[in-house]
């Protein structure tokens, strides 16, 4: 007979086995606000929505409230998330951080650089870092704040170009390269990266002077197990047809419970180690147009 392992207790524990619905618990109040004509709730929402919409593409809205929120100290320590440097940065540059592996979570790249309870300031002093996701979230209303809050902005070539083009210097933008189509091959004791398809960055950055550093999170593909799904198979035909489709993977995942270890949704615990290795410098400022 199977031993069942219990989660341990605590409050705060639970509120990350709900940290993977926040995009569909967003997108719902609104769908029961307008179900339920709670027209003077979303109307002018959706108004404000509509002037707000390029903010993303701006440097977007961090808020050092919502990065400090108890909820994150603990997301930080379940794994636990490790950021190490390796090289010092100068302050008066700016950085392109090319993070892999992509993972299904990207539990690392959020951890280290989207919460006040990382070793980031501490190790980068100077520096904000920008964590460029997919325009696709900043489409979903109320999540769209949540992500900005963090830090979050999109991923699209003009909010990069904003974030490098301080002139004083001091920004960091933090893109994870292999993206949605990485995802698909997030399996655990497996580093499968997409590298040369993914050169947009370097041009942006030769654009802007800024530097490039390659960065890596060990253990990020250990936090789930994903349904085998070869090049060639049914599945992965599905699963790219989708991605074409909407812009986003969808991996069939799964890992450990909320009460027991053999089977949910929730990450398993294993260490990640966020480690950034010497810095590819540019020399040239505003080579060439980034089209």
């Amino acid at each position: 007979m199977a031993c069942l392992h219990l989660f341990p207790h605590g409050p705060w524990r639970r509120l990350l086995s709900l940290a993977h619905l926040t995009a569909q618990v967003c997108i719902g109040i609104i769908v029961i606000l307008i179900i339920y004509n709670f027209w003077f709730l979303y109307v002018p929402y959706m108004t404000w929505l509509y002037f707000d919409w390029s903010t993303p593409e701006q440097g977007g809205r961090r808020s050092n409230w919502v990065r400090s929120w108890t909820v994150w100290k603990y997301f930080k320590d379940y794994f636990p998330i490790h950021l190490i440097k390796t090289w010092d940065l100068d302050p008066s540059h700016n950085y392109v951080f090319g993070f892999h592996p992509h993972g299904v979570l990207v539990a690392g790249a959020f951890g280290n650089f989207c919460t006040n309870y990382s070793d980031f300031e501490e190790l980068f002093p100077g520096f904000t870092a920008y964590l460029h996701v997919l325009p696709f979230w900043f489409c979903c209303p109320l999540f769209r704040e949540y992500l900005m809050s963090s830090g979050s902005v999109s991923v699209s070539k003009k909010s990069v170009s904003h974030v490098l083009s301080k002139e004083e210097g001091g920004n960091i933008s933090i893109i994870v390269l292999g993206g949605a189509e990485e995802s698909l091959d997030a399996h655990p004791g497996k580093f499968t990266l997409f590298i040369r398809q993914r050169k947009g960055f370097v041009k942006i950055a030769l654009t802007h002077g800024a530097s490039l550093v390659p960065v890596f999170s060990f253990g990020e593909n250990e936090l789930f197990k994903q349904v085998n799904n070869p090049e060639g198979s049914w599945l992965r035909i599905v699963q790219e047809k989708l991605q074409k489709i909407m812009g986003f993977a969808l991996p069939l995942f799964h890992a450990r419970g909320i009460f027991q270890y053999n089977f949910g949704l929730m990450p398993y615990r294993k260490p990640i180690h966020t480690v950034g290795k010497t810095q590819m410098h540019s020399h040239c400022r505003k080579l060439l147009p980034y089209r």
